[in-house]
């Protein structure tokens, strides 16, 4: 659907990173844009008050007047809102973010796609500020803020949009896959796990979301995938596009070696087809952001632009807000906040952050808080993520009202099991709770990890508040 400029295009779920990104180019291409969210906090929401976006908190009927051109409904928003089914009555028209961004903002446009269980969202930021650098003049939908970039979101300027390329559904009327949406020509697969537990029933149903992925890939499109992810190589065999490379450690045509550790950046070497090629400096730590940027060096190495200029990229990237973020260092103690919330995620983080901070006492804060992580499928898996040489603070689950009592995880199983193992731990009843223990526990030069997808009930302001 065409609309013209100065058009009222409403957006349901707008807090969203990517729909806060979709608000954000919607108003820059001269639509009125107002949206409605009942979850508001930070970094989005300060966002959107900078791009001047009307914001309307909670689901109500009365968001719809005056009545807008457009909806723009997110996949948060379900048929029950009240604001949702005023849509439903009505006659306006429309439509799901990722089939707007696929039919306005991507278009004709070459689309490079970051999708997989994890590593989505640096290797977006990666991949997008490298294009960047190399003049590429690329358009960008992020999950998250770009520490390189003042927006999570772009407008292409030229032939290229990059995208993160979530698996997870599209909206309660168009229940898809969002990357189906995205036009993908490019792709590149970091991993494939079981997650998202609300809409997938078990690892196969993930697999066929990633299958289809591997379908509509163009014959001249590109895959770059993980080689040390058994189900990535299974499902690479169903791509649909001649070109498929390889990345990894010990496999891949892409390989990272003699990988030095620095406190402010690190190194390794990439070899391809087993001759060592060039050293890549990242400012970014960890055997997973090596892989990522692994991955997006092989692409672009693929897609032939000049290397001097992807090696200037990643030696000037600067992370992910939220993302192994150090947010303050009051007293000498650093905090760092990340968005790790699947067990192999804060697994990885974990062994990111004691990997940097070799001899400093590091405390681990978790709060269990997306759809998955609330739930005990993965309970075991946190107890293996979480064994170690740090101190585990433990959080009460975020809202499991509408879980069933037999499937609701248990932080206090959790403390128990680590408590056996031998890992130092704390069960917290609050964040003030939190905020009183670290204060008391803590001292000058140890590092405190936290971790949520969420707001974590203002925890971040409070303790830099306490520890300053």
């Amino acid at each position: 659907m065409q609309l013209k400029s100065g058009s009222h295009i409403h957006l349901m779920g707008i807090c969203g990173t990517a729909m806060g990104g979709l608000a954000g180019m919607l108003k820059e291409m001269g639509y009125k844009v107002t949206g409605s969210d009942q979850n508001v906090y930070p970094p989005m929401s300060t966002q959107l008050e900078e791009l001047g976006i009307e914001l309307m908190e909670g689901y109500k009927r009365e968001n719809l007047n005056p009545k807008p051109d457009f909806v723009i409904v997110g996949n948060v928003i379900s048929r029950t809102h009240e604001e949702a089914q005023a849509l439903l009555e009505s006659d306006i028209p429309y439509t799901s973010l990722p089939k707007a961004i696929g039919e306005w903002i991507i278009d004709w446009r070459t689309s490079i796609v970051a999708a997989g269980t994890h590593g989505k969202t640096t290797t977006t930021s990666m991949m997008s500020w490298i294009a960047e650098v190399c003049g590429k003049k690329p358009g960008y939908m992020i999950g998250g803020r770009p520490v390189n970039f003042s927006k999570s979101f772009k407008l292409p300027g030229g032939d290229y949009y990059v995208i993160e390329g979530d698996e997870y559904d599209t909206a309660f009327f168009d229940k898809v896959p969002k990357f189906i949406h995205y036009k993908p020509k490019n792709v590149i697969l970091t991993s494939v796990e079981f997650d998202h537990a609300d809409i997938y029933r078990d690892l196969n149903h993930v697999k066929e979301a990633f299958y289809t992925l591997m379908d509509i890939i163009p014959e001249d499109g590109i895959l770059v995938c993980f080689a040390e992810d058994n189900n990535v190589m299974e499902i690479k065999e169903k791509a649909a596009c001649k070109k498929v490379l390889t990345y990894g450690f010990e496999k891949g045509d892409y390989r990272a070696e003699n990988v030095q550790i620095f406190e402010e950046f690190c190194t390794f070497d990439v070899l391809f087809l087993g001759e060592k090629i060039t050293t890549i400096q990242l400012p970014v730590f960890g055997q997973h952001n090596i892989a990522n940027a692994l991955s997006v060096f092989a692409l672009t190495e693929a897609m032939g632009w000049e290397r001097s200029d992807v090696l200037e990229g990643f030696k000037s990237f600067k992370g992910v807000k939220r993302r192994q973020e150090i947010i303050g260092k009051p007293n000498g103690i650093t905090v760092i906040d990340d968005f790790a919330h699947h067990p192999t995620a804060v697994k990885l983080t974990l062994n990111s952050i004691k990997e940097r901070y070799k001899k400093r006492k590091t405390f681990a804060v978790f709060e269990p808080r997306s759809a998955t992580s609330r739930r005990n499928i993965f309970q075991q898996d946190y107890l293996d993520a979480f064994i170690g040489d740090w101190t585990v603070v433990i959080a009460k689950p975020f809202n499991q009202t509408n879980i069933p009592k037999e499937e609701q995880f248990s932080s206090e199983k959790l403390i128990d099991d680590l408590k056996k193992s031998g890992t130092s731990c704390h069960l917290s009843t609050s964040t003030d709770d939190i905020v009183s223990y670290l204060k008391q526990n803590s001292q000058p030069n140890d590092v405190i990890l936290i971790m949520s997808n969420g707001g974590f009930d203002g925890l971040y302001q409070k303790l830099l508040k306490e520890l300053g």
